[in-house]
Order: structure tokens, then C-alpha cells, then sequence
């Protein structure tokens, strides 16, 4: 490469860097104006007077953010804060097959954690109709939990029901972002550990201490029923 050539990367790579500073600027200016969704903000001209930075500099960041959900233009108003989808990003980029072993295995083990821990919104928001439904769920299972150490429909069903109970809609989506990455864990043998113990609590005795017990006793219940999972990570 010239000497041109490797200026114009350097020029680059200050360019890019200035744009990171000026994304980071531009959020903490918003923050100190006080600007909620809806807000009008400055245009590009007076943002960049407000930085001292170039009016291309400013476009290339507001880019960014737009990117990011945080902005948008509106039609006779100009560009406003909005309120972001946390998740969207996320959900565009969350795929198991292109994910490198060790964010497969944080993601398999986050499933287990937050499932552990929703017990308390459970327990508040749980109805005698939800029982029900869990129940017919899982009439179909076997007996012998043995032969369930892991099925994707059920565990979509059975699961992804206990998030609609606790009624945290941000949880439910995360719920099914993970469960493609955990089902493709399972059956890659990213997790060569083999499971000494099979017997754990099936859905049938999750769902009987929803109906009969305590949040404590369904956290115990849940870190047991996920107990095979838990043998091949450790």
C-alpha cells in the first residue's frame, strides 16, 4: 500500500473514532437536555454548532442512533426521541447458527437463571384458568420423567406459557429469542458432559407447586427440573 493509501485509512480510522465520541456526545447531550420520546431535537446544523464538530460528523452519528431505534424523522417536525424497541436489534441478530460456542453457552445458561428467578411474578399473576391450561399442556407427557430430558414443542408450550403469566411482555420475547439458541445447544454437544441423574421435577410437578406451594418452593422446584441441564454445564 502507497503512502496515500495508508493516509486515507489513518483519516479513516480518526473519522470513525471522532464519530464513536460524537454518537456517546450527542446521547449525553440529549440527557442533559432533559429530551423524552416525542421531543423535538436540535437540527443537524445546530448540533454540530453545539459540538464543534463538522455537519458530517453529525449526520454520520445521528445516523447511528436512528439505527438504534433512539431517533426519527417525522414528517413537518423534524427529528424526534423515541422510545426504542430494546429488543429488535437483538432479535435480528440472535442466531445460534452463526454465534461463536461461548455466547451459546451464556445464552443457555441465562435461560436457566431467568426461569429460576420469575417465580415472584408467577405466584402474583397466576390464575386458577392459567392452571387449567398448564395441565392440558402436559397430559400428554409420560409419567417417567426419564424420557423427557428435552422436547422443543413442549418446552416452547409449557415455557413460553409461564412467561405469558408473568405478564412481562420485554421476558416473553427475550423467552423466544432463547429457546432456538438452548435447543440448538442442546443437540450440537457444545455440552459433552453426560447427565448422571436423570430423575427431576416434571412440567405436571412444576404446575403442582404453582398451584400448591410458594415462590420459594417453585425456585427449588424449577432448579431441579432443569437439573440435567445444569449436570452437563458443570
Amino acid at each position: 500500500m502507497d503512502y496515500a493509501g495508508i493516509q486515507n485509512d489513518q483519516n479513516l480510522n480518526e473519522q470513525l473514532t471522532l464519530v464513536d465520541k460524537v454518537e456517546n456526545d450527542l446521547l449525553h447531550f440529549f440527557h442533559s437536555q432533559q429530551y423524552k420520546a416525542g421531543d423535538v431535537i436540535l437540527t443537524e446544523v445546530e448540533l454540530a454548532t453545539q459540538l464543534s464538530v463538522s455537519r458530517t460528523v453529525i449526520r454520520e452519528a445521528m445516523l447511528r442512533l436512528r439505527m438504534r431505534g433512539l431517533i426519527e424523522s417525522r414528517k413537518k417536525r423534524g427529528t424526534v426521541i423515541t422510545n426504542p424497541d430494546l429488543l429488535s436489534i437483538l432479535e435480528k441478530t440472535m442466531h445460534p447458527g452463526i454465534l461463536d460456542n461461548e455466547t451459546l453457552r451464556d445464552i443457555f445458561e441465562l435461560r436457566l437463571v431467568l426461569e429460576i428467578g420469575m417465580a415472584d411474578l408467577l405466584f402474583e399473576r397466576v390464575t386458577p384458568a392459567d392452571v387449567e391450561e398448564l395441565y392440558a399442556i402436559v397430559a400428554d407427557e409420560p409419567l417417567n420423567t426419564e424420557n423427557m430430558f428435552f422436547d422443543a414443542e413442549r418446552e416452547v408450550r409449557f415455557h413460553g406459557k409461564l412467561y405469558d403469566i408473568a405478564g412481562n411482555q420485554t421476558l416473553r420475547r427475550f423467552q423466544r429469542m432463547l429457546l432456538p439458541s438452548f435447543d440448538f445447544v442442546h443437540k450440537s454437544g457444545l455440552l459433552k458432559k453426560p447427565v448422571q441423574h436423570k430423575k427431576f421435577v416434571s412440567h405436571r410437578g412444576l404446575i403442582d407447586v404453582i398451584q400448591f406451594g410458594t415462590p420459594e418452593t417453585f425456585r427449588s422446584a424449577m432448579r431441579n427440573h432443569f437439573e440435567p441441564h445444569f449436570q452437563r454445564l458443570f
